[in-house]
């Protein structure tokens, strides 16, 4: 099998507020949080029509370009029936702007189902209050995520979800 080339992965969880932020390192073995970044909901369009980079979109481009990231990989939030929704369509929007901003690094969307309900989980069994969850549980969601896309990497020696268009 070939390999992936080498470097950083980023996971991404869009929510409605806050978008988590996880990274691997450079040989895609372990996820872990980095940040929770402010979403910025209305998206404002240039002078020539398209749509402006928001402070969310640049802070992730950001992140990607420190981290030399070799993809990333956006949560694509659906039904458990399998069905999408208006969830779906906003991350599948965010994702079409991160991945114009990055390029030429590659942005894939991948299957986060009950992502947020096994954060909580991990989150309660490492003895965090329920409250306290608030803060960090978009980068434990980021981090599922990303680990998820990193396993099936290790699996099947090609990128995990499905490819972005620039």
């Amino acid at each position: 099998m070939p390999e992936l080339p080498r470097g950083a992965r980023l996971g991404v969880d869009v929510g409605k507020a806050r978008i988590g932020l996880a990274a691997s390192d450079p040989d895609g073995l372990i996820a872990s949080p980095v940040e929770t970044v402010s979403r910025v909901l209305k998206v404002p369009t240039t002078a020539e029509g398209g749509q402006a980079v928001t402070a969310d979109v640049a802070r992730i481009a950001h992140e990607a370009a420190e981290r030399f990231a070799a993809v990333v990989y956006v949560g694509l939030p659906r039904h458990l029936s399998g069905h999408e929704g208006a969830a779906t369509a906003d991350a599948r929007g965010f994702a079409a702007r991160l991945a114009r901003e990055v390029a030429p690094v590659p942005v894939h969307l991948v299957d986060e189902r009950m992502t947020t309900v096994t954060a909580h989980a991990h989150l309660r069994a490492a003895g965090k209050k329920t409250a306290k969850h608030r803060p960090v549980i978009d980068q434990a969601a980021a981090v599922i995520i990303l680990q998820h896309a990193l396993d099936v990497e290790r699996t099947t020696a090609d990128r995990a979800g499905e490819h972005v268009d620039a």
